[in-house]
């Protein structure tokens, strides 16, 4: 069972207040996963928002039968699933673990919910949802822009 303290150490929620805090642990469940299993696959619904306690995920995308690309690793404090907190979206990529971890997940009807009827917790968690967002967009940019410059048959490839 998850604890305001197991909250706190999570970056989205670590500028809440206890209060705030106390109000979603009612809907944090405590999951543990095994190397390997899979969280949630590309195309599936979003249902639930995710944040990593303990244990390491992988964002991975398959391209083609025979080529699948990691789009990056979660550590622990940090939160995927985002496609939950938009309606009616759907996973974009896969989230395995890549070793035995546990998991907080809260349903994202739920969360948007809360967020919604106390505005101020709202705003405080999507502001630093969009903080963490972006930083993760920059990294990935730049991975991006690095990758075609040392491999320009890649950009050719992409019509750039």
């Amino acid at each position: 069972m998850a604890s305001v303290e197991d909250l706190k150490r999570i970056m989205l929620f670590e500028s809440l207040t206890d209060g705030m805090l106390e109000q979603l642990l009612p809907m944090v469940q405590n999951e543990s996963l095994g190397e390997r299993e899979i969280i949630y696959e590309a195309g599936n619904a979003a249902s639930h928002f995710y944040s990593l306690k303990r244990g390491k995920v992988l964002l991975e995308a398959e391209l083609a039968a025979s080529l699948i690309i990691s789009l990056g690793a979660i550590k622990p404090g940090y939160s995927f699933g985002w496609s939950a907190l938009l309606p009616s979206a759907s996973h974009t990529s896969y989230a395995i673990c890549s070793e035995p971890c546990e998991v907080f997940v809260i349903p994202g009807d739920k969360f948007l919910d809360l967020l919604d009827r106390d505005h101020t917790m709202g705003f405080m968690v999507m502001q630093k949802a969009a903080t963490i967002l972006e930083n993760r967009l920059e990294r990935r940019t730049a991975q991006f822009l690095k990758v075609i410059t040392k491999h320009p048959e890649i950009g050719t490839l992409l019509g750039l």
